[in-house]
């Protein structure tokens, strides 16, 4: 019920945007334009997205984004100028209501979780099904992350990693955790699943 729940309120979403109302503003960072010009491809059919700009470095994006400002970014971590890791900083300071999803070849855990520490709302791989990227940019616009197996996999990791320095050093070492960190904590101690917490939040 509560995924149904969930789904609809995003269909009733999709069903406004349709019409033309706050349709979702996508911009694409990426050093690499054929792999730019096949994720517009992919996008393209969804009518709900507008395309608003496309940007070739880090640099480039910086400047765009104070221009046009978009609702999601799909952002890569290594570009020339500036990369993923310094831009994602240089956003948050100034912009943070923007949804930024991490799109990289990128798949290892310490890269993982620190992009998500740094701000990002999403971490997917190139690799990723189109649908599933267009279920990320939905998700976030309506529950601000999306969680995939990477991504909880590479938390859980960090968990279990903060528990054995407390552990070793003693209950005296404050451990701290961050609020996506607290979010999946509390839905590990509710017994669900992996495949559960990669699905919307309601």
């Amino acid at each position: 019920m509560k995924v149904l729940l969930t789904w609809t309120r995003i269909n009733y979403q999709i069903q406004k945007r349709m019409s033309g109302e706050n349709l979702i503003k996508i911009a694409i960072a990426d050093d690499h334009k054929i792999f730019r010009d096949g994720m517009k491809m992919a996008l393209a059919s969804k009518k709900d997205l507008k395309m608003l700009w496309e940007a070739e470095d880090g640099k480039d994006m910086m400047h765009k984004i104070d221009i046009k400002k978009p609702d999601v970014l799909l952002m890569d971590i290594r570009m020339p100028e500036i990369d993923g890791i310094n831009g994602i900083q240089l956003i948050r300071k100034n912009h943070e209501q923007i949804k930024i999803i991490i799109l990289t070849m990128y798949d290892d855990q310490q890269m993982i979780s620190k992009m998500m520490e740094m701000g990002a709302n999403a971490y997917l791989t190139k690799t990723t099904d189109p649908e599933e990227i267009y279920e990320a940019i939905l998700t976030c616009m309506n529950d601000d992350f999306y969680f995939n197996e990477l991504v909880n996999n590479a938390v859980i990791g960090k968990l279990m990693q903060k528990k054995n320095v407390r552990q070793y050093y003693g209950s005296n070492i404050p451990v701290h955790f961050n609020e996506k960190e607290l979010k999946i904590l509390k839905l590990l101690a509710e017994d669900k699943t992996t495949e559960e917490i990669s699905k919307p939040f309601s």
